[in-house]
This record gives structure tokens, C-alpha cells and sequence, in this order.
């Protein structure tokens, strides 16, 4: 499960560091940019969810 925390703060840390330094000036792209950001952020909450849970019923 370690590993999984580990790619997983590097997740939120690219996403705060995007909105921190790399945002881009297009509002319409940024919202773009935060929303698959998000996305995949939640898409990783929900696989280590299921990897978890999947450990667990063995």
C-alpha cells in the first residue's frame, strides 16, 4: 500500500503545483486542465479503494 501513498502524493503535489506556477491564462483551459487533473486524482482514490479492498476479502 506504500507505493500507492507514494504516487499518490505525487499526484496532489503536480496538481498543487500546477495551480501554484503553471497555470495557463485561457480560463476556459485552465478549468479544463484542473477538471482531468481532478479526475484522475479521484480515478487513483478509487483504485486504491478497490486494491485495498480487494486485499482485504483474501
Amino acid at each position: 500500500m506504500k507505493p500507492h501513498l507514494i504516487i499518490f502524493a505525487i499526484l496532489i503535489a503536480a496538481f498543487i503545483t500546477y495551480n501554484l506556477f503553471f497555470r495557463i491564462e485561457d480560463d476556459r483551459m485552465n478549468t479544463v486542465v484542473n477538471i482531468i487533473l481532478a479526475s484522475i486524482l479521484f480515478g487513483y482514490i478509487s483504485f486504491m479503494a478497490y486494491s485495498l479492498l480487494k486485499k482485504m476479502k483474501k
